[in-house]
C-alpha cells in the first residue's frame, strides 16, 4: 500500500485483496478441489493456501474484479462465497457483510481521504498496523472453519454472489458478468403481489457460525458462515420457480 492518506480506491482494493485470499482459503478448507492442488503462502503475516490451477486462479480474479466494480459504486450490501452440491442446492454460504463501507462519488474515488473526529482530530481511513492485525485475525478464523463445520460431499461447486443494498441497481450491462442467483437465495422474492418482499427460503441457512467483525478505520465488515437446510436436513424437493430479487452471482462457471 502506498504511503500517504488512503483513497476510496485503496480501501476497496484492500478489501478485495482480502476477499481473494479468503476465497482460495475457503476452497482449500472445504476441499472443493484436491488439497494437493494448493500452494502454501503467507498473507497478513499468516499462513494461507493458494490454488495453483491457472483456470481456478483466473476465475477467482475475474469474479473479484466484478465484485470490486460494484463495491466502488456503493451498491453492494453483502458478498457471498456459495458452495453447492451436485444438484445445485446451496450447502454453505460464507458471508462478508460490507454494507458499512463508505460510499464515495465516482469523481472522488482517487482523492486522499481522512477521518475527522468530533474534536477535529484527523486520522487515516486505513490504519495499516491495525488493518493487518484485524485481517490476520479474520484469516485465522477462516483457516480453521473446516473444524467448525460438517464436511460437504464430493463434487461440489462454488460461485461468488453479491446481495445489493435496497437502493442498489441490478448490475446489468454488456458484457454481463452477473446473473441472478437461484430463487431460494434471493434477498427478496417476487412471486405475486401478496408475497412481495418475501425472503428466499435458503437465505440465512438453518445454522450460522460467526467468524469475525473487522473494524480498522473505515474498513468495516462482518463475516459469518450459513449452513443450508440441504446440508443439515438432507435434500428436499424444489418448490415453485420465482425471480427476480437482488441476489446476483458471477456468470462464469467454477
Amino acid at each position: 500500500m502506498a504511503d500517504g492518506p488512503a483513497t476510496f480506491t485503496t480501501l476497496i482494493t484492500a478489501f478485495t485483496t482480502f476477499l481473494t485470499v479468503a476465497i482460495h482459503t475457503i476452497l482449500y478448507e472445504r476441499s472443493i478441489y484436491p488439497r494437493t492442488s494448493f500452494l502454501s503462502a503467507r498473507k497478513y503475516n499468516h499462513a494461507v493456501r493458494q490454488s495453483r490451477h491457472p483456470k481456478v486462479c483466473q476465475w477467482i480474479a475475474d469474479a473479484v474484479a466484478a465484485v470490486e466494480s460494484e463495491l466502488l459504486k456503493g451498491t453492494v450490501g453483502r458478498v457471498a462465497v456459495v458452495i453447492f452440491d451436485q444438484s445445485e442446492k446451496p450447502l454453505e454460504r460464507f458471508m462478508f457483510d460490507c454494507s458499512r463501507l463508505p460510499v464515495v462519488p465516482a469523481g472522488e474515488w482517487d482523492t486522499p481521504l481522512v477521518r475527522e473526529s468530533k474534536n477535529g482530530e484527523r486520522t487515516d481511513i486505513l490504519p495499516l498496523v491495525d488493518l493487518e492485525e484485524q485481517l490476520r485475525a479474520a484469516m485465522a478464523k477462516l483457516t480453521v472453519c473446516g473444524t467448525l463445520l460438517r464436511p460437504v460431499p464430493e463434487n461440489c461447486s462454488f460461485t461468488v454472489a453479491i446481495e445489493l443494498k435496497d437502493e442498489g441497481d441490478a448490475p446489468i450491462g454488456h458484457p454481463q458478468p452477473w446473473v441472478p442467483v437461484s430463487p431460494g437465495l434471493q434477498k427478496s422474492v417476487h412471486k405475486d403481489a401478496e408475497s412481495r418482499g418475501r425472503t428466499g427460503e435458503d437465505v440465512g441457512g438453518v445454522r450460522t457460525t460467526p467468524l469475525r467483525n473487522v473494524e480498522a478505520g473505515e474498513m468495516m465488515f462482518e463475516m459469518w458462515i450459513e449452513e443450508g437446510k440441504t446440508k443439515m436436513r438432507g435434500p428436499e424437493k424444489n418448490g415453485n420457480v420465482v425471480k427476480l430479487g437482488e441476489g446476483w452471482r458471477s456468470s462464469a462457471s467454477s
